[in-house]
């Protein structure tokens, strides 16, 4: 009990202090851009027209709504995190007392078995994907709290007028929209994760002068498994506001996708399908012009 109730507290600070870099990210995953690319230089010094970073976007949001609107949708967030940090905890606990390790089980995880990894990545998927599933109407309700932005719409205050909103005009299928993708991202994420660390450190980090290196794999490799996986959360949460009513998911704005899998072959067919990856260095795609009156790209 304790050991959940710190986990909420410390999930809790990390989500107010990486909301803003959020907040920025899904408006820029739905292709607002604001404000006119900028001449700089990248990493080699060449002059390059870059698109405006986490912080210049952060200021204009700061010039139009405060300091506070860079919080929007931070309460339904933090009900997710909550939420999600209780099931994922309920779960695991369920598969330890269902499966009691042994006393050699602490050895073995220094140096686990491939049947050991996939037995805990398992259970480990199962209690991610739980916590995903309900969660997910919290989800939603952020990703469209945040996109109002973009309309100066008010439609998404508060978390219960939200829901109310949400099952009046979509029904319970709209507290899933954009759920499959993301569900999916979730597990191949974990499994490339967890089998990639697996055999880093079984074969590459073998020798005992590597041996530090091994408590470093899954950080390395659950950044090149978030990489890899990085167009399911775009096309989760750009199908967690399409077509709901607000200016940044509808036409003329944004195209209204029949599926997430259209949306997939949409992207991928712009090359837009890395879109919001990166907040930093963000160059002008190539042969696109920017037309800032529009705020668009064409």
């Amino acid at each position: 009990m304790a050991d959940t109730a710190s986990q909420l507290l410390l999930g809790s600070g990390l989500t107010v202090v990486s909301h803003p870099l959020m907040y920025v990210k899904m408006l820029v995953q739905v292709g607002h851009e604001p404000l006119p690319p900028t001449l700089g230089r990248n990493i080699f010094g060449r002059q390059v027209y870059q698109l405006p970073g986490f912080f210049a976007y952060a200021k204009h949001i700061i010039r139009i709504d405060g300091k506070r609107g860079l919080f929007k949708g931070l309460t339904p967030r933090l009900c997710a995190g909550a939420v999600g940090t209780v099931v994922h905890s309920k779960v695991l606990q369920c598969y330890q007392n269902q499966n009691q390790m042994e006393e050699s089980g602490s050895k073995q995880k220094e140096n686990p078995c491939l049947e050991f990894v996939i037995k805990e990545t398992t259970q480990e998927m199962v209690a991610r994907s739980a916590a995903t599933v309900i969660t997910h109407p919290f989800h939603v309700i952020t990703l469209r709290c945040m996109v109002q932005f973009i309309g100066r719409e008010t439609k998404y205050d508060g978390v219960f007028t939200s829901i109310v909103t949400i099952y009046r005009e979509e029904g319970v299928l709209g507290f899933f929209a954009g759920l499959i993708p993301r569900l999916l991202g979730d597990v191949f994420s974990l499994w490339i994760c967890n089998m990639v660390a697996y055999l880093l450190n079984k074969y590459a980090l073998e020798n005992e002068a590597m041996g530090e290196m091994k408590s470093y794999s899954q950080a390395v490799t659950g950044f090149l498994a978030s990489m890899l996986t990085y167009p399911f959360v775009l096309v989760s949460n750009l199908m967690a506001v399409n077509d709901c009513g607000l200016a940044g998911g509808c036409l003329p704005y944004a195209p209204v996708y029949s599926s997430w899998t259209n949306c997939w072959s949409q992207l991928s067919k712009e090359g837009n399908m890395n879109r919001g990856n990166s907040l930093f260095f963000r160059k002008v795609p190539a042969g696109k012009s920017y037309v800032y009156e529009q705020k668009r790209f064409y």
